[in-house]
């Protein structure tokens, strides 16, 4: 439940809420606080429904990323799971699953060479996002914080 809440905030800051579909600047039709599946042009919601949303992508990318730690071995602290959690809903699970930044925790989770991993995810659309730098920036430290 620490991680949902953690990553939920973390999620809410970076995504904002938008109740009409709106194309992100990756191209992909987003709504609520960056809910893909099913979402079409000229859909619309309520902020509840955003919220029960949102509440539910985080729970299945964190229970996704539990699989994954099992499978791997390796145990993250509340923190990090929701760094990766946000991460994850962002640029997707299977993302994550095939990344440098995945292997070198999955290696040793304490690296600190890891931040640098987050901070290389920064693009859309082939260009560096701001809002991204941030992002990975705060996962970084969220994932580091004790």
């Amino acid at each position: 439940m620490e991680t949902l809440t953690i990553a939920v905030r973390l999620i809410r800051r970076h995504e904002g809420l938008r109740l009409e579909a709106y194309r992100c600047p990756a191209g992909v039709w987003t709504i609520g606080y960056g809910h893909t599946a099913g979402t079409k042009p000229g859909m619309h919601i309520s902020a509840a429904q955003a919220e029960s949303m949102l509440q539910a992508d985080v729970a299945s990318v964190i229970s996704q990323i539990e699989r994954l730690e099992r499978r791997s071995g390796t145990e993250l602290t509340a923190n990090r799971r929701a760094a990766l959690a946000s991460f994850a809903f962002n640029t997707g699970f299977h993302a994550l699953e095939k990344s440098t930044l995945w292997a070198k925790i999955s290696r040793n989770p304490d690296d600190e060479l890891i931040a640098a991993e987050f901070a290389r995810w920064k693009y859309a659309s082939g260009k560096v996002m701001a809002g991204l730098v941030r992002r990975r920036a705060e996962e970084a430290a969220l994932y580091f914080a004790r």
